[in-house]
């Protein structure tokens, strides 16, 4: 169990969040986005923005038909020749998790959400959570407006040994019961890690009885685990890290396994096309590797003062610790990640790729600010920004069972974008400059999100660390 941090969400602090003009916005029963460029997430380049109507929180008209817009009262918003739009972002393994003493994780339910949603990641997969019961609770708040954040898609408990309070002789049956409590309580996409083959085909058979998707943190075979292949076929809907296949032996782990691969052998070119008949989508995670490696300096800048969303009494800790050790494996696995995904999208993949940024933190490079530092990996990896623009939007919606309501600006889907200074299929980074995010067709100022919590995560001093601790068995 972990220690229970209270969360206070408070109809006044929402408010004075919302929208980037308030008054106007409240009252409006449509807005409509004049001027600037579009990137829609389905297109491969940005045209002149023929105009987006939306009204009741999703897009009504992408493109005005004979002035339609017109008989509507409406906000209007209108965008210079240097915004651009692209739909709202889906991050698919997205750490809520912190371990800022060393002690093991918890799950940050204050600064995290506001801090996704204001670098244009309207979309969440925790890829696992902590403490479940909590997190389905912040997941409750924000749909039910009490509080402001990104979109959760609710992972629930891990299912595997990763989770402290996992039986190893733990039953098909007792699986199937623990499925059919989760899909009550919302979650529409389950996790597993460290689980066996028997453990794992019980989980994807029940889960997809719901039409709910599993993901895995797989392995090579090495003492029990589950290779990718096998995993793919019992009916895997997505991979994380690591593609497998028979490039990865039992006799050594997934890592030893992954920086032996050869992009030019037999054995990938099998995998690749496993996953291509079989349609599993792919989380490259590239840049959580990176950040246990030498750090990139290319990736690993910080663009933002990520440590002033730390209370004072936190900063002082973080300040006063060394600097992180590098772990060479992880960087060489970091480079041959960049290799493989290049390989894997050249071959085809493009279409099954998504972004995830599997980043618990330490204190350092919070997990809302490594979406940009992911986007930026694929590039510099040699795929082009339009289509690393589809793997955080259009394929991550696809990938969870949401894309035919989310993942791209079309009529009809709801009304999640980001509103950009500066084009993004020039300079990747420019995603970083925000001007405005919608989500549900609510409108936020990504500064002021960003101001509302800097100093507010981690304890205020020596007497809350045990809030930041785990204590017991984790959910």
């Amino acid at each position: 169990m972990v220690r229970k941090r209270a969360l206070v969400y408070s109809w006044s602090i929402v408010l004075s969040f919302l929208v980037f003009l308030p008054a106007r916005s409240l009252c409006a029963q449509a807005t409509v986005i004049e001027g600037g460029y579009l990137f829609d997430g389905i297109a491969d380049d940005v045209v002149p923005n023929p105009g987006i109507l939306i009204q009741n929180g999703k897009f009504l008209e992408v493109g005005f038909q004979n002035g339609s817009h017109r008989s509507l009262v409406a906000d209007t918003i209108k965008l210079t020749g240097n915004d651009y739009i692209i739909p709202g972002m889906f991050d698919l393994h997205a750490h809520y998790a912190m371990d800022l003493f060393g002690e093991g994780r918890v799950d940050e339910r204050v600064g995290y959400p506001i801090l996704f949603l204001a670098n244009g990641v309207t979309s969440t997969f925790p890829g696992g959570e902590v403490d479940p019961v909590e997190m389905k609770e912040l997941r409750m708040s924000i749909e039910q407006g009490r509080s402001i954040g990104a979109r959760i898609f609710s992972a629930g408990p891990y299912f595997g040994s990763w989770r402290q309070d996992w039986k190893s002789n733990v039953t098909e049956e007792a699986i199937f019961q623990e499925v059919d409590y989760w899909v009550s309580q919302g979650v529409r996409a389950f996790k597993a890690k460290g689980i066996n083959a028997g453990n794992l085909q019980a989980l994807i058979r029940r889960a997809h009885t719901y039409g709910a998707t599993v993901t895995g943190h797989l392995g090579s075979g090495y003492r029990g685990s589950v290779n990718p292949r096998d995993a793919i076929m019992m009916g895997i809907d997505r991979v994380e890290h690591f593609l497998g296949g028979d490039a990865f032996t039992s006799d050594k782990s997934a890592y030893e396994s992954l920086v032996e691969v050869d992009i030019e052998s037999e054995d990938f070119d099998s995998i690749v096309d496993l996953y291509l008949r079989k349609k599993v989508f792919f989380d490259a995670t590239l840049s959580a590797y990176g950040y246990y490696g030498r750090r990139d300096p290319e990736v690993y800048d910080y663009f933002e003062n990520e440590i002033k969303y730390f209370t004072p009494y936190m900063q002082g800790i973080l300040e006063a610790r060394p600097a992180r050790e590098v772990n060479e494996q992880f960087e060489e696995i970091y480079w041959k990640k960049r290799e493989t995904i290049k390989a894997f999208y050249e071959a085809g993949g493009a279409h099954l790729i998504t972004l995830g940024t599997d980043h618990p933190s330490w204190g350092e490079f919070l997990s809302p600010f490594s979406v940009h530092r992911e986007l930026l990996s694929f590039v510099l990896s040699g795929i082009p920004e339009s289509d690393v623009i589809k793997f955080a939007t259009i394929n991550g919606a696809k990938a969870i069972h949401a894309g035919d309501y989310l993942g791209s600006i079309e009529a009809g889907k709801i009304a999640d974008l980001v509103i950009l200074n500066g084009n993004p299929l020039e300079d990747i980074r420019n995603i970083r400059n925000a001007r405005m995010v919608m989500k549900n067709g609510q409108m936020y100022d990504p500064q002021k999100l960003l101001r509302s919590v800097e100093g507010k995560i981690g304890p205020s001093g020596p007497e809350e660390e045990g809030a930041w601790k785990p204590t017991g068995n984790d959910h």
